[in-house]
């Protein structure tokens, strides 16, 4: 294993105990509710789409929601996870239709709306990746309200971002569900997929 993929995996074990940090100072003492401890993970935002368009978080609302942080001039962890969601939303069958990726830039330097457009039409990934962008503030907003880390190194036109790589699931009402963390198969996520959905339908 090399030292850049020990760090993919710790980062994303990273994600998964901040994550469960939030849920646990959001949850009252003695209770740990769905509502309460899904209510620190996410929130409003203000983006931009790779065809220019205004979003928002209502983006989330009604179909499930696999958002992934990344940047377009990653070199291996970002398009790797893009490649896994396609390939588990191919395996989703007629349950695809209730599934998007939503892939969230934080280089909101050099992932402009047209760079987004151009990379996410690359013929390696799934036809439908939503991808967001926007101001500094923007982006600084919205990761801060998902908890993921994203850190500049180098400088010049060829710098790398280091951040966070877990996946962060979203039920069709916008809310968290759950994080898929980085290093799993397509058969594995598209298990967690199916498992969210039945348990949301039974729920329901």
């Amino acid at each position: 294993m090399t030292r850049r993929s020990l760090f993919w995996i710790l980062a994303g074990l990273a994600a998964v105990v901040l994550v469960g940090l939030v849920v646990w100072r959001t949850a009252p003492s003695g209770s740990l509710s769905s509502t309460t401890a899904t209510a620190g993970i996410g929130g409003p935002f203000q983006l931009v789409d790779q065809r220019g368009r205004a979003v928002d978080q209502t983006l989330l609302k009604g179909r499930w929601s696999a958002i992934f942080f990344g940047y377009t001039y990653c070199p291996d962890v970002c398009p790797t996870t893009l490649q896994t969601l396609g390939g588990a939303s191919d395996q989703l069958g007629p349950k695809a239709k209730q599934f998007q990726v939503v892939f969230i830039t934080v280089d909101p330097e050099r992932d402009t709306p047209k760079q987004l457009n151009d990379y996410l039409t690359s013929a390696a990934y799934s036809r439908g990746v939503v991808g967001l962008t926007g101001s500094d503030d923007q982006i600084a907003a919205v990761t801060k309200a998902y908890g993921v880390y994203s850190q500049k190194q180098g400088t010049g036109a060829d710098y790398t971002v280091n951040h966070s790589s877990a996946i962060y699931l979203m039920n069709p009402k916008g809310q968290f569900d759950s994080v898929i963390p980085y290093g799993l198969t397509p058969d594995q996520v598209r298990e967690r997929l199916v498992k969210a959905m039945r348990e949301n339908d039974a729920g329901s």
